[in-house]
């Protein structure tokens, strides 16, 4: 149970999407009814047979930032900046490659209109750099910047916004809650149509969402933090449906984290703004989330861990396994999972 080879899969590499299905609903839907123990499979725009009137759908609005921004230092040396967490309006904890060659004073040209210089290096080795601009940052940044695609995606992105979600409003996310992409402004529609109520919440997707779990016992294992938000209107929301006994529905691994982070003793979640580092592994007991859509996660991930919880290990391996033989995309741009 909490040995991490336990939770390893083998799955060839032709596999990982490299690229995003259009339109974003035509990806497959593998169902899992976790107390029948039944897998079926489906096309995602087919998830909305499975909504029943009543259900609360919550999802993650937030944004992804095009983190990823490449300049030059005075000797014509290319560096990579990767964005990772806000000091204030010109200041950012950053990742550089090759960090080696750039000490606290560096100096790196971004395009015209940006600027950057090294304050200070971290314990970690991230660095405090401060930016120089001249307009508003977040349209500089649209501009130079590059999404920040996970490790495992080798391919060019044609556009930024299909590493977004629809619905995404704000936020400065370094990583796109997935489970979001397959969704339709017009699915959205005929579900809300359907009676179907949507509660957004947002947690910014923070780069320890791909680091892998590397002690041998995944108690040992010690879990990034996010920042995430519910708001009252929200919170008011999953709440009456928790009374009325309605099921939450969460949308994304980050809405399942950011739901039972806010969650009290008393089954009800609290409003506003915090941190989680919100660890959830078999054995766990969910307060909030009811159902669960998903994608297919990493071996030896704290995603897959967290899905194996909701429904039982063994199912979620089978699930798995039958993914793998039937040819199922995997990761951020493949296919989804509905855990009911």
């Amino acid at each position: 149970m909490y040995k991490l080879d336990d939770y390893d899969y083998f799955l060839p590499e032709e596999l990982i999407a490299q690229t995003p299905v259009e339109p974003r609903d035509s990806s497959r839907l593998m169902v899992i009814n976790k107390e029948e123990k039944l897998i079926s499979e489906f096309i995602f725009r087919d998830i909305i047979s499975f909504l029943k009137k009543g259900d609360l759908l919550v999802i993650n609005s937030t944004r992804v930032i095009p983190a990823r921004l490449i300049g030059k230092k005075e000797n014509g040396v290319i560096v990579e900046i990767f964005l990772l967490k806000r000091i204030d309006i010109k200041r950012w904890e950053c990742l550089v490659k090759p960090g080696k060659r750039v000490r606290p004073g560096t100096e790196v040209i971004i395009g015209e209109e940006l600027k950057a210089v090294v304050e200070e290096i971290k314990d970690d080795g991230n660095r405090i750099i401060s930016f120089s601009f001249e307009g508003v940052f977040e349209e500089i940044l649209y501009k130079l910047g590059e999404m920040p695609l996970p490790p495992y995606i080798n391919e060019k992105l044609s556009e930024k916004d299909r590493y977004q979600t629809v619905y995404a409003v704000r936020g400065e996310s370094v990583a796109a809650p997935t489970a979001g992409l397959h969704f339709t402004k017009e699915l959205l529609s005929s579900i809300s149509e359907k009676g179907i109520e949507i509660a957004e919440v947002f947690l910014d997707v923070g780069l320890g969402t791909f680091r892998p779990v590397k002690t041998n016992n995944i108690l040992e294992h010690n879990m990034h933090s996010e920042s995430y938000e519910i708001p009252e209107e929200s919170a008011k929301k999953i709440n009456l449906a928790k009374a009325e006994g309605r099921r939450v529905i969460a949308v994304g691994t980050t809405s399942v984290r950011t739901l039972e982070s806010a969650a009290g003793d008393n089954k009800l979640v609290n409003s506003g703004k915090n941190l989680t580092n919100i660890f959830i592994f078999p054995g766990y007991k969910f307060k909030i989330v009811d159902a669960l859509i998903t994608n297919f996660h990493l071996p030896k991930s704290t995603l897959i861990m967290l899905v194996s919880a909701f429904a039982g290990k063994e199912l979620v391996f089978e699930a798995y396994k039958k993914a793998v033989e039937d040819r199922y995309r995997f990761f951020s741009f493949g296919d989804a999972m509905f855990l009911y």
